[in-house]
């Protein structure tokens, strides 16, 4: 078993696990920290706790301080110098005339590293990019092509629902969403009315999906052959929010709705 601490680097991001040596930490301070990176700065999301060996990415790394006050100038800093180096890489990529779309700069604390995110239809050869930015800014140099979801979890914004995208709130990792979850749950198909602002199917279909996978299999599917108190009838459609089935009446050819308790599946 290792003591660690949990820090996470972004809002919604991933935990990594460090050990706290002997600095006293609690949930909510900032840390400096090392990483593969370099020096990093952290906020402390989960105290020091016992995890498994399997649990930890070997070599576990450790908490050098906690950040002071000329640390968060220095990342104020760092930020400043980030929106020189997206300008300045911007302007390299229109001179190599390169289809590519710079998304954000980001510096290590200790700026032993410049990352710079992308999107791009294809794979793109840059390295004559990197030559040119390793010249101008003298430091180690990344160029991380990433897609639509990760770009919108790096700039945020608001989603349909009027709420901060869930993906820059509390969302860790992207999970797998498909259209059988917007149908099982009865929304529209229309593909405006069920994507997200980058363009792929919004991430909230999942967070109901089991419960509605779950609670389905208590429902007659679609056409099947019911009774209900006004007579037999044909499964038109369900509504799981309302708890009630739609059914296509044989003798009064009309459509009614049925609290689901009322209807019976006819036998085969």
């Amino acid at each position: 078993m290792y003591s660690v601490i949990g820090v996470r680097f972004r809002n919604a991001g991933k935990i990594y696990y460090f050990d706290p040596v002997n600095v006293d930490l609690h949930k909510g301070d900032m840390v400096i920290v090392e990483t593969s990176r370099g020096l990093e700065i952290g906020k402390v999301v989960e105290e020091i706790k016992e995890v498994s060996k399997e649990e930890v990415v070997k070599p576990l790394k450790k908490v050098i301080r906690k950040a002071t006050k000329a640390d968060f100038f220095q990342l104020e800093e760092n930020k400043r110098k980030e929106e020189e180096a997206f300008n300045i890489c911007l302007k390299s990529i229109a001179e190599h005339k390169m289809d590519m779309k710079l998304i954000r700069a980001e510096y290590t604390f200790d700026r032993s590293k410049i990352v710079f995110y992308f999107i791009a239809e294809g794979r793109i050869d840059f390295r004559e990019l990197v030559k040119d930015l390793a010249s101008i800014f003298q430091t180690r140099i990344e160029l991380r092509q990433i897609g639509v979801r990760d770009e919108a979890k790096l700039i945020g914004g608001m989603g349909p629902c009027g709420r901060p995208f869930c993906c820059t709130t509390f969302l860790e990792d992207f999970e797998s969403v498909s259209i059988r979850m917007a149908k099982n749950q009865n929304l529209s198909l229309n593909p405006t009315k069920i994507s997200g602002v980058c363009g792929r199917l919004m991430c909230c279909l999942r967070f109901e999906a089991d419960t509605y996978e779950e609670v389905r299999s208590e429902y007659p599917g679609v056409g099947k052959d019911v009774i209900t108190p006004d007579g037999e009838g044909k499964v038109v459609s369900v509504n799981m929010v309302k708890e009630t089935v739609q059914v296509e009446l044989k003798e009064l050819q009309s459509h009614r709705e049925f609290p689901l308790e009322e209807v019976d599946v006819m036998e085969d």
